[in-house]
């Protein structure tokens, strides 16, 4: 589907790696992530856009818990927006360890989350 200038994607049962090593293999440039929290309880969105030939291509992911599986080790640009949406959203991008971004000692994960949402 193509929206706002981004070919959008369904990846099915394709994990966030497998979608990052396809467009690793293609010379994909990756852009950023954007996480949403949706209504109620229902977990987070979120969506990876990825730059091939100069059309963004978007992949999204629905999170039910607060972790995923981080893509750091394929592409080394995701360094700071994981470690970003870690602190401000709480998840855990798993198979990566993070060094301190934003917050500070005392602070608490998820500080973009809304109160009914933690």
């Amino acid at each position: 589907m193509d929206s706002s200038g981004v070919q959008w994607f369904d990846v099915g049962d394709q994990s966030v790696r497998e979608v990052a090593t396809a467009m690793k293999a293609r010379c994909a440039r990756f852009v950023t992530i954007t996480a949403t929290e949706l209504p109620g309880n229902e977990g987070l969105r979120l969506e990876y856009l990825w730059d091939l030939d100069g059309q963004l291509l978007g992949f999204s992911f629905h999170l039910e818990t607060n972790s995923v599986e981080s893509i750091f080790d394929i592409c080394e640009a995701t360094d700071w927006i994981e470690r970003e949406i870690h602190e401000g959203f709480a998840v855990d991008f798993i198979g990566r360890e993070y060094e301190p971004l934003l917050l500070r000692e005392g602070n608490n994960l998820g500080v973009n989350l809304r109160e009914e949402g933690r």
